[in-house]
């Protein structure tokens, strides 16, 4: 096991240290949550917990179904006690984040802004001084004003790109993602 699955697997770890019986929990997406989930699964069965888990993503449901946890949505749990999410970057100062590289970034900004908390499980791999910079920011477009959005988003970074299929990538939602990279950017002005 390399140092990066150690990692993700320690904090994954910490992370199932945080649920408690008779709650609910949002559930983001991605490698290191995907172990966390696995992980859980095994302290519930272990202990007995009473848990529900709102995915952000269908593969994370399909991942809790497999494991046979129960699954709850916004509509029925309109405020998770706890949200486990990761992140594509993490300023180590500000700790302000990136997310959404995995394409599930509104459901797991909504359902991480409802959590009454939020851990966020990265391995230092995540850490950055600055965010963006080689690694670009993943921006959400809905298809309704894709073009004009596009443009806008253009304006502020000459750098703006699509995936390398040069067509964008598709959320869960049916919306767009475009990458953005931060240098050379420019505060938009309408």
């Amino acid at each position: 096991m390399s140092w990066t699955d150690k990692a993700r697997v320690s904090a994954a770890a910490q992370a199932v240290r945080e649920l408690k019986d008779h709650t609910t929990v949002g559930l983001g997406s991605g490698n290191t949550i995907l172990r966390a989930l696995e992980l859980a699964a095994e302290r519930i069965k272990k202990e007995n917990l009473r848990i529900s888990f709102i995915p952000t993503s269908y593969q994370m449901e399909i991942a809790a179904k497999k494991l046979g946890l129960k699954t709850a949505s916004l509509d029925e749990e309109t405020e998770p006690e706890l949200a486990l999410d990761g992140a594509d970057q993490v300023q180590w100062r500000t700790l302000d984040l990136v997310k959404g590289g995995g394409a599930a970034l509104l459901r797991e900004k909504i359902v991480d802004s409802t959590a009454r908390r939020l851990v966020i499980v990265i391995d230092e791999k995540k850490l950055a001084k600055t965010l963006g910079g080689p690694q670009p920011i993943p921006v959400e477009i809905t298809p309704f004003a894709y073009a004009s959005t596009l443009e806008k988003i253009r304006r502020i970074s000459d750098k703006t790109k699509t995936t390398a299929t040069s067509s964008p990538m598709s959320t869960s939602e049916a919306s767009a993602v475009q990458r953005s990279s931060t240098r050379n950017s420019r505060r938009y002005r309408e």
